[in-house]
């Protein structure tokens, strides 16, 4: 068993680590008179079927049978309202500077004191799908919310009969049960855009005043990544495939925001055959072994590339923010490619990618950062450790409508999201670490822009083929001149022009932005997130080769 529930009497102390103020008040939350417990899919889909606000379409769930669904269950969907999106400034993080338990203790008791009037539900998942690595995770949230209850059941493992057979017989971790809890309807005049309170030392999140699904899914991977990382994991916000070459296997990882084309890269077929795929959001890499787990069967994926006649929506299993019609002969069906709103999204089911795996034994090949940097050319490889490191922690992007933005934000302009994973709850430098460690270990390195270059658009297609090309090894890459130990893939109408002194200068701006968030983080948070010393020389090094080298034009 690899969490732990039960305690014996005389582990129950104020000493136990396993305690603490948060941890403590949502889990005895868990035990109160007005909770129902929620123990099979079907009980949730009826529920999830009933709740008022949710509609129930006329397109059937594909083998529901697979997933414990009654025969003729349909694929239901529910609709927020204003907020369609993740809010990243709900996030408060127990342990970091200037965060005050004592504080959020107050506004948390409160908080559980009013939802105690409410009926609510309760119900358990799994989490990581090899026996190397498996967590339980309990959620509570108030009767009205259903439908969110019924997707986290189906996005995570749902703790039925086989699961709980495998889950007795995996590795045992000295680390408590996940306990999440959350209150939509949650208000606070501190807190006009909600808040999300993770005490991740206790494997404990509470999600107040947000009603957008996904903020229930990522504090449940917040706190298993948190795990993974203390247990000796590199904790992957990304996606992994696998091909199957004709004497080889050729495993690779895509790192990069939603909307960057993680999910469109990692799930794309091979010469028009299936490829092995792992996951498309959330896996964890043993540092002692290389093999790769997978933490949740189904995925999460956005709905605006769908139109009702794709073959994909048959995998649908639940949508969120999405509309309905009826079609020509008056079934209710789905309005998709975000008509409605941005960001609409589906748990669709693991039937979508047939060669589906949930663990990969061999080691990874080859680490593809996705970017939207138009100072870099498609494709570009880094054959430098540290320098590839460095490329991770600074990958730099564009917001997508998959998040809330609650201050007024250019979407066009360029951010910086260390590997992608807005949800670390640790000291950057760890992340750095353990990403150097792997690249030490002869891991390739490559940069994806899919974004523009050169004022022109990079289409799907090129990344694709580009990627075929690295992984048949019929690539030729020259140097990125002015930067030793980078190369691009020449290809026609993406080349850059190193005689350009406007592009040269673009590099030299962007790298200066990478400066600039590395010199940031040495202050915000009292340095919370300071990366070492030498990451912020490399840095600085490269950027004087580019002054000489421009200097010399």
């Amino acid at each position: 068993m690899s969490t732990i529930r039960k305690y014996n009497l005389q582990d129950i102390t104020k000493s136990n680590p396993f305690f603490s103020k948060i941890k403590s008040i949502i889990e005895t939350s868990f035990y109160a008179n007005n909770v129902t417990e929620v123990t099979t899919i079907a009980q949730a889909y009826r529920l999830a079927q009933q709740s008022p606000g949710t509609i129930v379409t006329d397109l059937p769930i594909d083998q529901p049978d697979l997933f414990g669904l009654p025969k003729n269950s349909k694929i239901l969907v529910t609709n927020d309202g204003e907020i369609v999106g993740r809010t990243a400034s709900a996030r408060r993080i127990i342990g970091q500077p200037g965060i005050d338990e004592e504080y959020y203790s107050r506004i948390l008791r409160e908080a559980v004191y009013k939802l105690g009037k409410k009926e609510c539900y309760h119900s358990s998942v799994g989490i990581g799908l090899a026996k190397e690595f498996m967590l339980q995770g309990h959620l509570l949230l108030p009767k009205g919310f259903e439908g969110n209850l019924y997707s986290y059941l189906l996005n995570f493992q749902f703790f039925d009969f086989e699961y709980q057979k495998r889950y007795q017989d995996s590795v045992l971790y000295n680390e408590p049960d996940l306990f999440l809890l959350a209150d939509p309807d949650w208000v606070h005049p501190d807190f006009p855009n909600g808040l999300v309170l993770i005490d991740s030392l206790h494997n404990t999140a509470a999600i107040l005043g947000l009603r957008y699904f996904g903020e229930l899914k990522k504090a449940a991977l917040t706190l298993s990544w948190s795990i993974a990382h203390r247990n000796g994991y590199v904790a992957c916000h990304g996606g992994m495939k696998q091909f199957q070459l004709n004497s080889r296997t050729y495993t690779m990882a895509a790192f990069g925001l939603s909307g960057s084309g993680k999910s469109t890269i990692t799930l794309a077929s091979y010469h028009n055959q299936p490829v092995t795929v792992l996951h498309d959001d959330a896996f964890i890499i043993s540092k002692k072994h290389g093999s790769s787990i997978a933490l949740e069967p189904s995925y999460f994926d956005k709905t605006q590339d769908y139109p009702m006649n794709n073959p994909a929506v048959k995998h649908f299993l639940t949508c969120q923010n999405v509309g309905v019609t009826l079609n020509e002969n008056g079934k209710k069906v789905l309005v998709t490619e975000d008509v409605r709103n941005g960001n609409g999204r589906t748990v669709k089911s693991h039937l979508a990618t047939p060669n589906r795996k949930n663990y990969f034994a061999e080691k990874i090949d080859a680490v593809y950062w996705i970017m939207k940097d138009d100072s870099l050319p498609p494709v570009v490889r880094v054959d430098n450790a540290q320098l590839a490191a460095l490329f991770g922690v600074t990958l730099a992007t564009k917001r997508s409508n998959a998040e809330h933005l609650t201050e007024k934000t250019d979407e066009g302009q360029l951010v910086i999201e260390p590997f992608a994973n807005p949800f670390r709850c640790y000291p950057l430098a760890e992340d750095y670490q353990d990403f150097l460690t792997l690249f030490e270990d002869k891991i390739s390195c490559y940069i994806l822009n899919t974004g523009h270059f050169n004022g022109k658009k990079i289409t799907v297609k090129q990344t694709l083929d580009s990627i075929e090309q690295i992984i048949e090894e019929q690539t030729e890459f020259v140097p990125f001149s002015p930067i030793s130990g980078m190369f691009y893939l020449p290809i026609p109408d993406y080349l850059p022009d190193f005689s350009d002194q406007t592009y040269l200068n673009k590099i030299y701006c962007h790298l200066a932005d990478r400066l600039a968030f590395l010199e940031e983080q040495q202050k915000l948070l009292a340095g919370y997130n300071a990366l070492p010393y030498g990451t912020i020389q490399l840095l600085k090094k490269i950027m004087v080769s580019l002054s000489d080298f421009t200097s010399e034009k």
